[in-house]
């Protein structure tokens, strides 16, 4: 049996640059991924078997199905698979967990089944699934360009805790894709903001509040009901700032100090909210 991680991720920059011909959005963004991890067991079977925790999780709704039926198509394995899917990152958060999940499939089932994929063969196929997927498949912290799927690695940052909140908010069917529609030409950047972070990273400054930016925020707060109510109950537990994880709804504050960060995430949970504290990772290859 195998077991895998698959951490959660977070946006550190997401900016769009322009509608591309193909209809995506070309994108210039520094993805971090955190310790909040969902697992994944394999054991070899005679046939591709998914199970998973969350009542609310469908396999045949989820990247999991898709990545390995990929993964067995291209290669013609003849093997199968009992794959446990055991979830901790919220669904439809914002957080990437089902591309994380995804890329877990990749890399385990290249392992339990003996392929012998280098990376770049399973970049390859990740980019065939969805634009978060690559990423996972290198984790730690990335520069992502393109629609998302090319990946360049970067230095970390000293490490940082993470509070976030998986507000209850009204879920919305495709909700990046109307993100990503309700995107405007006013806000367009150049990858500015993205490039003053790189520089910070490639030099080993300090990540402050300021180089964090999410363009949907330009419009998320408008179109996800509720959202900015949560926002302002995030900012009044003590977070100097706070951010949109990704396509949301899931926010979150980056906090250097532990005892700052233990008493956002105690009064977050002392108001009812889904609240987490975790940190920054350096790296995602991690068998539990």
């Amino acid at each position: 049996m195998l077991t895998l991680l698959a951490p959660a991720k977070l946006n550190l920059t997401l900016e769009v640059l322009a509608e591309r011909p193909d209809g995506f959005h070309e994108i210039r963004s520094v993805i971090q991924t955190i310790n909040l991890c969902d697992s994944l067991r394999f054991q070899l079977g005679q046939s591709l078997t998914f199970k998973c925790d969350e009542p609310k999780w469908l396999s045949e709704k989820s990247l999991v199905s898709k990545a390995a039926s990929l993964l067995q198509e291209t290669t013609r394995a003849p093997k199968g698979a009992t794959i446990e899917v055991n979830k901790r990152i919220p669904l439809m958060s914002g957080l990437g967990g089902d591309s994380s999940d995804a890329a877990a499939i990749l890399r385990g089932l290249n392992q339990l089944w003996n392929l012998g994929l280098p990376l770049p063969e399973l970049v390859k196929l990740a980019s065939q699934l969805g634009s978060d997927i690559a990423f996972f498949l290198y984790g730690g912290t990335a520069l992502a360009k393109g629609r998302g799927e090319i990946i360049t690695p970067l230095p970390s940052p000293t490490r940082k805790w993470v509070v976030l909140i998986d507000p209850p908010v009204p879920e919305i069917p495709n909700k990046t894709g109307r993100l990503y529609a309700a995107i405007k030409s006013e806000h367009y950047t150049k990858g500015q903001i993205t490039d003053r972070l790189l520089a910070t990273l490639n030099s080993g400054g300090e990540v402050t509040p300021s180089m964090l930016f999410n363009v949907f925020e330009s419009v998320a707060w408008d179109m996800l009901n509720q959202l900015s109510e949560y926002r302002e109950q995030f900012l009044k537990a003590g977070a100097d700032y706070v951010h949109l994880a990704g396509s949301g709804p899931a926010l979150f504050t980056l906090i250097k100090d532990k005892i700052q960060a233990d008493k956002i995430h105690e009064s977050l949970q002392r108001q009812g909210l889904e609240a987490y504290l975790v940190e920054t990772l350096a790296f995602t290859n991690q068998v539990e």
